[in-house]
């Protein structure tokens, strides 16, 4: 495993990154290990962030740097997505607000998490369908409205209705929702941001092992 490109994606440093990338594909280094080093440096740049060395401006540039990572690498980085688990993900009914939903996609994207995203405005519908096409060990719903956190509960209790619950954990966030918010949503968990989603599949990967 490179500890140049671990270092690199680390301290953010892009072009480095992509230099030994390219260097370690002309040498023959598998796909796999080459992203096994940068998922090595993603978690040094989770640690960073709840450490608050790191910040969200820190940690959405860690993202974009992985996914043009990804690039380089092809077909292999989207495989190797969904190692940790799979998450569907919405923006939830009457709420069209989607920088913070696709803040989590990216950042749990580039930590191994397969992310289903359903989009914005998403009825519960939808939520159930992805539900029982992708059989996630996750949904996570967002919300920026506080009008809407009635939409959010409605999502969830259909979701219980449709005997969909089992085995699933609902994962909720966005601005305004706290932890009062969360209980009366019927969320199991509330992320406030997205390296709390990251540590929930990482505790749940761990467990199962």
């Amino acid at each position: 495993m490179s500890s140049v490109l671990s270092t690199a994606m680390a301290d953010l440093d892009e072009d480095v990154v992509l230099a030994e990338i390219a260097r370690l594909q002309g040498s023959g280094t598998p796909s796999l290990e080459i992203i096994s080093a940068l998922q090595e440096g993603m978690a040094i740049v989770g640690q960073k962030f709840e450490e608050k060395d790191y910040f969200l401006s820190e940690l959405i540039m860690s993202a974009e740097i992985f996914n043009e990572a990804g690039k380089l690498l092809g077909t292999e980085a989207t495989d190797a997505a969904g190692t940790l688990g799979t998450l569907v993900l919405g923006t939830v009914h009457q709420d069209v607000h989607d920088i913070g939903k696709n803040i989590v996609r990216s950042v749990l994207a580039s930590h191994g998490v397969k992310v289903i995203d359903l989009g914005v405005d998403v009825p519960a519908a939808k939520f159930l369908e992805a539900i029982r096409e992708h059989r996630p060990a996750a949904v996570g719903i967002s919300c920026l409205l506080t009008t809407c956190f009635g939409n959010v509960k409605a999502c969830i209790e259909e979701i219980d209705a449709a005997g969909l619950r089992d085995g699933l954990k609902i994962l909720v966030g966005g601005g305004p929702l706290d932890e009062a918010a969360g209980r009366y949503v019927g969320a199991d968990l509330v992320c406030k941001d997205a390296m709390i989603a990251v540590d929930w599949f990482k505790t749940r990967a761990a467990a199962a092992a």
